[in-house]
């Protein structure tokens, strides 16, 4: 049985972003039904099943 090379990688320098709050995703589940409302084109109903989507993520205050 042969065994696998080790693992070995490097872990980013760059600062990462904070994940984003509740409040803010509620904040862009918001704005993406708004878009839903005003865009009527196929890219307007894809802004309203992600929001659904995210809305559906979001924890409960």
């Amino acid at each position: 049985m042969e065994t696998a090379e080790p693992v070995t990688g490097d872990y980013p320098t760059a600062p990462r972003l904070p994940l984003i709050t509740a409040a803010e995703a509620r904040d862009a589940v918001g704005y993406l039904r708004l878009l839903e409302t005003r865009d009527l084109t196929p890219r307007g109903q894809a802004a309203g099943k992600l929001a659904a989507d995210l809305a559906r993520r979001i924890p409960a205050e």
